[in-house]
């Protein structure tokens, strides 16, 4: 069994990571403090490979289409095969990766690996965008996009663009939605749900309540007309 965990970086998908560690998932010879499997190099040039096959339509709008039809470029497997050998080349009957990067690419993904159990993990972007992470600015990974200097905003562009990119890759045949906050509040009833979905039971990790909401205390701007709506939820 190969498990992965797509969502967008501080989401909190390091506590599926963790989880999934503590549950007896190998995930990778070497793991950061984030439970992301390193050195992730090789899968952030897969990114740059895969972005140059996305077409910018101007503003916030973006063309996958060429993503589902096109032959995969012959770069990207090689790359992607490099970044996970560890985790390939296990033989742990259960095991898998996490880095928030594997977002980016999930179209090419899925095709790659169509039988692999994918967990999409999701939090209220008002949180998610409160801090920096390495994604925030797209053009690092290839993705064309009206850049501009406004830190939150960036941000906020990243995470719609991410969003937009899982919400029209044709979904696998083995997926499951989780919200962070969910997760975080009702940690016992999630964790079944996965293990359901998984077909073994997880272990409970420590959680922190107060990292639900953060940004309602946050004098930022962290709201953006152009997120989507059914994703800013009272969590």
């Amino acid at each position: 069994m190969l498990i992965t965990v797509i969502g967008r970086g501080h989401s909190g998908t390091r506590a599926m990571s963790h989880t999934l560690s503590a549950s007896g998932v190998y995930m990778g010879a070497r793991l950061n403090g984030s439970g992301d499997l390193i050195p992730p190099q090789d899968l952030y040039e897969a990114c740059r490979v895969m972005g140059r096959y996305v077409d910018y339509k101007g503003g916030l709008e973006w063309d996958f289409s060429r993503l589902r039809a096109m032959p995969i470029d012959p770069a990207f497997p090689k790359l992607v095969e490099s970044y996970l050998a560890s985790v390939l080349n296990s033989d742990a009957a259960r095991k898998g990766w996490k880095l928030p990067e594997t977002t980016l690419i999930l179209p090419w993904i899925v095709r790659l690996f169509p039988d692999v159990h994918y967990i999409y993990w999701v939090r209220d972007p008002r949180d998610s965008i409160l801090g920096g992470h390495l994604t925030d600015d797209l053009a690092d990974f290839g993705v064309p996009y009206d850049r501009t200097d406004d830190l939150r905003r960036r941000r906020a562009i990243s995470w719609r663009y991410q969003y937009d990119l899982v919400q029209q890759t044709p979904p696998p045949a083995r997926r499951i939605g989780v919200r962070f906050e969910d997760f975080v509040r009702k940690q016992e009833a999630t964790l079944e749900r996965l293990g359901a979905f998984l077909g073994f039971p997880l272990t409970r990790i420590v959680v922190r309540p107060e990292t639900v909401g953060r940004w309602r205390s946050d004098a930022g701007t962290h709201d953006f007309d152009f997120l989507p709506r059914e994703a800013l939820y009272e969590g």
